[in-house]
């Protein structure tokens, strides 16, 4: 498949069984809810991905088990992030081999990296892997990619586009500037679904919204509502998913919300690998209350058993709120007033 990556790409989160081991047929049964669920592609391996916390086997055994299981329905946008050149030139081999359509590489992490050493290292990348590359630019976690330099890695054809995670929109513009007149073809993805609307407006050809993973259908509705020019609906439903957005995001650590959020969907995805304390363990059950209140406003999900507190967008004293609430519900069931 060498179609052109654009729509919305989910960032897929990896099911865990008891044991802390990728539950396969959980996986398998998520992928093909999604891509039901009308998502343009899958983006497995990324930061939602937790792939920091899976083996280097392991990774490669994710994407093959994504190849597998989409039978070309959908194309996979693989994260090839490894910790130096050698190995995530390796892995683009095996993901060529495994049949996904392109990788996303991160720039060199955990060194902060001056502009000409990230050119240095995307160019080996570009020379010499065997299936297309999208950059990745995600500045909170690596070292950031500037736009002369996406300019002149444009020059590299195995080199297709980029996903940019910066959630600022004049950056994007700047890059799309700089680029799209040597390179009309050049992808440009927006990895921040809290301005996917306005990024989709200025050009951008989709988006890697971790969002998809939690309500994919109502994803799909703002990128189809873009594409046809209906900004007015399309903004509304942007900001009502920004609410579930952030709750997810700010609530609690990355990306233990969307987790919780996945799970209220009818999966289990069990315990990531990062331990939780007692206290962090009462705050996600507070927090998957808060969660189910937002999704059922969208009918995606029925609202929690005690009802749902009125919401102040402060997401502590929303959960403290839902917390009281349940507690009143139940002292009234046993009779207490």
């Amino acid at each position: 498949m060498n179609e052109k990556l654009e729509g919305i790409f989910t960032p897929t989160m990896v099911p865990l069984d008891q044991s802390g081991e990728i539950n396969e047929a959980e996986l398998r049964r998520y992928i093909d809810w999604l891509i039901e669920r009308g998502v343009h592609g899958l983006y497995p391996n990324g930061s939602t991905g937790e792939f920091t916390r899976f083996t280097a086997e392991e990774r490669r055994r994710i994407i093959e088990i994504f190849c597998d299981q989409t039978k070309g329905r959908v194309p996979i946008l693989a994260g090839a992030a490894e910790a130096n050149v050698k190995e995530t030139l390796s892995a683009c081999e095996k993901y060529a081999q495994f049949g996904a359509r392109a990788v996303a590489i991160v720039s060199p992490f955990y060194y902060r990296l001056s502009p000409e050493s990230v050119f240095a290292y995307f160019r080996e990348i570009a020379l010499n892997s065997p299936i297309d590359v999208t950059l990745y630019n995600i500045p909170m976690f690596a070292s950031p990619i500037d736009v002369p330099t996406i300019k002149r890695l444009s020059a590299f054809p195995r080199i297709i586009g980029i996903k940019d995670s910066s959630g600022d929109l004049a950056f994007m513009m700047r890059m799309m500037s700089a680029v799209k007149p040597t390179r009309p073809d050049f992808v440009f993805l927006t990895g921040w679904e809290a301005v996917l609307v306005p990024m989709l407006m200025v050009g951008c050809n989709g988006g890697t919204n971790a969002t998809s993973g939690v309500v994919p259908e109502l994803t799909r509705q703002v990128y189809d509502l873009t594409r046809v020019g209906q900004w007015d609906q399309a903004m509304k439903l942007q900001f009502r998913l920004l609410e579930l957005f952030d709750a997810m995001l700010l609530s609690a650590d990355f990306p233990e919300g969307f987790r919780a959020a996945i799970n209220l969907r009818g999966f289990n995805l069990g315990r990531s690998r990062q331990p939780l304390s007692e206290i962090q363990r009462i705050d996600q059950t507070a927090l998957q209350h808060v969660l189910q209140c937002i999704m059922s406003d969208f009918g995606v999900v029925e609202p929690p058993p005690g009802g749902c507190a009125p919401r102040s967008g402060n997401m502590s004293r929303d959960k403290i709120a839902q917390i009281a609430q349940e507690v009143v519900e139940k002292l009234r069931k046993q009779g207490a007033f």
